[in-house]
């Protein structure tokens, strides 16, 4: 098993997530098991409707997962995800998105991720389950 802590490992992926950083996410909380970050809603990043875009919703509540599950210290990927898009998200939102651990055992993790946006409404919902590889990050 890794030593190294839930954000030290966290700062190790988000150095390498390009897709993390062009999103402007930053990290609010996290440790073994849990992630919470936020990200501001850019023009750049709607669809023809003017709304965000499902993929970059989705690739947010994502990287939320990613950080939560790698957290324990073995390296993990996922296997099976998916997301309900509950209301939609304008220009200038503030969302945030949490990560909680449900389910942990020695080859899977099952994780759900919330995300709201600056009222506190849920406008999204993701569930996520990853394979914990034999791999630890060092």
């Amino acid at each position: 098993m890794s030593n190294l802590q839930a954000s030290d490992i966290i700062d190790k992926m988000m150095s390498e997530d390009a897709f993390s950083q062009w999103m402007g996410v930053e990290r609010i909380d996290e440790k073994a098991g849990y992630s919470k970050i936020k990200m501001l809603v850019r023009k750049e990043m709607t669809n023809g409707f003017g709304i965000l875009h499902g993929g970059v919703t989705y690739s947010f509540a994502d990287s939320a997962f990613a950080f939560a599950s790698n957290s324990h210290g073995k390296k993990a990927v996922s296997i099976e995800t998916s997301m309900s898009h509950l209301k939609a998200v304008k220009v200038g939102d503030l969302l945030i998105a949490e990560a909680k651990l449900e389910h942990l055992s020695n080859l899977l993790g099952h994780y759900i991720v919330r995300v709201t946006n600056q009222e506190d409404e849920t406008v999204a919902l993701f569930k996520g389950t990853v394979y914990r590889k034999k791999e630890d990050w060092t």
